[in-house]
């Protein structure tokens, strides 16, 4: 099955650059290019890509809020947004978070690393880069932010069970390692996580380790 890539990006050799290497894989193709965030929004809706690549700083409206405008978009529920900028701080990556991106990388990132991230978030999976540590999302999320409103009623749907998982998701745990810290199997383990991005609304994990620190199930330096 191919992936349907979108590239957001206002630099025109990084396009073709990005264009080159990942047309020549097999199982994946560039199906639109955008050089603003208002183009990738309507791009978004127009090709119904499966995953954009976008940048942060971009002319009309930055990559964040084009994030922010496809996450929240009911007909785009399937497209995912990982970010690749120059700016890897702590601000941006907690904005690019909230604003729904599924993952974060630095433009640094070497080819084999940026398609297997591609591959990664396109499977529905979140992905971060080294710098973009548990820690430094918690310390962040953790700050009130007055445009986030915090859901109680998804935090009351979930089971005992599932926001012990939804924290350990949180604290940077991956269903392996959940499995074996709570003596069950993967697949039992993948099954808690699922259902509870599904009460919660998270579109991926991403978006649960989100909501695991704004609802305080987890807390910095937890793991």
């Amino acid at each position: 099955m191919t992936i349907r890539v979108l590239l957001a990006d206002d630099q025109t050799l990084l396009r073709a650059t990005f264009r080159l290497l990942l047309d020549a894989e097999p199982d994946i193709a560039v199906v639109g290019e955008a050089a603003t965030g208002e183009q990738a929004v309507a791009l978004a809706r127009e090709t119904r890509a499966d995953l954009v690549l976008m940048d942060i700083r971009m002319p009309d409206m930055d990559g964040i809020e084009a994030t922010r405008r496809i996450s929240s978009d009911e007909d785009l529920a399937g497209v995912r947004v990982l970010i690749l900028t120059t700016f890897e701080t702590d601000e941006f990556v907690v904005a690019a978070l909230r604003a729904g991106a599924s993952g974060f990388l630095g433009k640094g990132v070497d080819p084999a690393a940026l398609l297997q991230a591609v591959r990664t978030v396109a499977a529905g999976e979140s992905l971060l880069s080294p710098n973009a540590t548990t820690a430094l999302i918690g310390r962040f999320l953790a700050q009130p932010d007055p445009a986030q409103v915090t859901v109680a009623a998804a935090l009351g749907e979930l089971t005992v069970r599932e926001r012990e998982i939804t924290a350990m998701v949180g604290a940077g745990l991956s269903n392996s390692e959940i499995a074996d810290r709570l003596s069950i199997s993967v697949a039992t383990a993948k099954t808690h996580v699922n259902r509870a991005m599904m009460k919660t609304g998270a579109r991926d994990r991403a978006q649960l380790v989100v909501f695991a620190y704004e609802n305080g199930l987890v807390r910095v330096g937890d793991r």
